[in-house]
C-alpha cells in the first residue's frame, strides 16, 4: 500500500513555515530537516521491505544488513548515539521527532542502527574497559546483536524479589544458574543477565548483578523460540546451567545491578514510547487515505460523523501521548531520576496505540484484519505494548501513590504537581 512522504498530523501542523521563535513548539530546521530525511528513507526502502524482513528468514537477515548499508551511506546511522560513539549526539528530546519517523516502521531502528543504543550506553557507561573494547565497536557498528535477560518464566516480572536465577563466586568468576525468557536471544551474540548475587533479605537494590554472557558460552541453552500473538520477533526462553564467565563480565558493581537497570529502563521506556507514536501515526494516516478512498451508502466512508470521530479521537490520543513524551524526554535530558514522566509517558503512548490501531481495524474493515495491509500485523503488536517495561497496572498504581504522597502532609499543604 502506497502512503505519501508526508504525514498528517505534521502536515496540519505545518502548513506555514514558522521559527522557534514564532512557535514554541516549532522544530529547528537541522531537526526538521533530518525527520524529513528519515521519514523518507523509512517509507522508501523499509516499507516495501517489511514483508520480507517479517519473515525471520536468512533472506530476512541479508535484505536487514543491505539496508543497514543503505543507511549508513545516506548518513543515517546511529543518530541517537553518543558523538563518541559515532552517532550525531542528539539530546533526548531532538530524537523524539527523528524516532518517531524511524519507528513508522517496527523495523526502522534496527535498519538505523538505534536499536541497541540501550546495550550501548550501558556497555559505554558501566562495562570493564575490555568488554567495551571488545563488543562495543560491533554492536554501535551493526555487526554484534545483543539482548537482555531480566523476566523469568512462571513469575510476576513486576515483582523482582522473586527472581531466581542466581550467579555464585567460583575459581575464575561466576557460575550462573537460572532460566529467563522474553529475550531476543535467536540470533543474539551475547546477553546482558541479571541475577541474584545476595542472599535472601538483602533489599533488591543491593542483591542483583549484571552479566555479559556470550550466547556460545557452555551451559546456555535456547529452550524455544515465542510467538507473540502470532507474531515472532526472536523472543526466546533460555536456561543457564553452570555458566561460568570471568569477573571481567560483570556490568557495573556487585550488587548494583538495580541502579543500572533503572538508568536503562527511564530511556529505554522512553524510546519505546516514541517508536509506538511512530506506529500511531502510520496508522493514523493510513486511517485517514482508507476514508477517503472508500464509499459506502452513496458517500466517502470520510462523510460519516462515526468516522470522523474515529479520526478525531486518534488525533487527540496521539496528541496527548506526544505531549507528555516530550516532557519524559527533556526530564531524561535533564539527568534525573524521572519515573513519574517516563512511566506515564509509557503508558499513554501504548494507550494510544492500542486505540488508533483499533480504530484503524475498523476503518479497514475485513481488510483490517488481514495482511494485505500493514495494520494486522501492527495489531497484533500494539497489545504486546500494555505489558512491556511493566504492565500499565503497575505504573498507574506507582504513579498514583507518588502523585498523592505530597497531599498526606495535610490539608494546608502546597503540592506542585504540574
Amino acid at each position: 500500500m502506497n502512503v505519501p512522504m508526508t504525514n498528517a498530523i505534521d502536515t496540519i501542523e505545518n502548513t506555514t513555515a514558522r521559527t522557534p521563535a514564532q512557535d514554541p513548539f516549532a522544530l529547528p530546521e537541522p531537526i526538521a530537516a533530518l525527520r524529513r530525511q528519515v521519514r523518507e528513507f523509512i517509507r522508501t526502502e523499509v516499507f516495501p521491505a517489511e514483508p520480507v524482513l517479517a519473515s525471520g528468514t536468512p533472506e530476512a537477515r541479508a535484505l536487514l544488513r543491505d539496508l543497514q548499508g543503505k543507511a549508513k551511506a545516506n548518513g543515517l546511522w546511529a543518530l541517537a548515539h553518543p558523538e563518541e560513539l559515532g552517532g550525531r549526539d542528539l539530546s533526548l528530546t531532538e530524537y523524539v521527532h527523528i524516532g518517531e519517523a524511524e519507528g513508522e516502521s517496527e523495523f526502522g531502528p534496527a535498519v538505523l542502527g538505534s536499536e541497541h543504543l540501550l546495550d550501548a550506553l550501558m556497555l559505554h557507561r558501566h562495562a570493564p574497559e575490555g568488554i567495551r573494547e571488545r563488543y562495543l565497536p560491533g554492536l554501535v557498528g551493526g555487526e554484534v546483536m545483543p539482548c537482555y535477560g531480566m523476566s523469568e518464566p512462571g513469575r510476576s516480572g513486576s515483582d523482582p524479589s522473586l527472581m531466581t536465577t542466581r550467579a555464585e563466586p567460583c575459581e575464575g568468576g561466576w557460575s550462573i544458574r537460572g532460566r529467563k525468557w522474553f529475550s531476543r536471544a535467536a540470533h543474539a551474540d551475547f546477553i546482558t543477565v541479571m541475577c541474584r548475587t545476595e542472599p535472601l533479605g538483602v533489599p533488591n537494590g543491593q542483591a542483583f548483578t549484571m552479566f555479559l554472557v556470550p550466547t556460545g558460552t557452555e551451559g546456555f541453552t535456547i529452550v524455544r523460540e515465542l510467538s507473540v500473538l502470532g507474531t515472532t520477533g526472536d523472543h526466546c526462553e533460555m536456561t543457564f546451567d553452570n555458566v561460568r564467565v570471568p569477573d571481567e563480565y560483570r556490568i557495573g558493581e556487585r550488587g548494583k545491578g538495580f541502579p543500572v537497570a533503572g538508568e536503562r529502563l527511564d530511556l529505554g521506556r522512553t524510546l519505546r514510547a516514541v517508536q509506538w507514536l511512530g506506529q500511531s501515526m502510520r496508522a493514523f494516516d493510513l486511517m485517514g487515505h482508507r476514508l477517503h478512498a472508500r464509499s459506502a451508502f452513496g458517500e466517502p466512508l470520510a462523510a460519516k460523523q462515526l468516522m470522523q470521530q474515529h479520526i478525531f479521537d486518534s488525533y487527540t490520543d496521539i496528541q496527548s501521548a506526544r505531549a507528555q513524551v516530550l516532557r519524559a524526554a527533556a526530564a531524561v535530558d535533564s539527568g534525573r531520576r524521572a519515573y513519574v514522566e517516563v512511566a506515564a509517558a509509557k503508558v499513554l503512548a501504548s494507550r494510544a496505540l492500542c486505540q488508533v490501531l483499533d480504530r484503524a481495524v475498523q476503518v479497514f474493515g475485513a481488510e483490517g484484519l488481514i495482511d494485505d495491509t500493514p495494520i494486522s500485523r501492527m495489531y497484533r503488536r500494539a497489545r504486546a505494548t500494555r505489558i512491556y517495561d511493566g504492565p500499565d497496572e503497575l505504573h498507574a498504581h506507582t504513579v498514583a501513590k507518588r502523585l498523592l504522597k505530597p497531599f498526606a502532609t495535610g490539608p494546608d499543604a502546597v503540592v506542585e504537581v504540574f
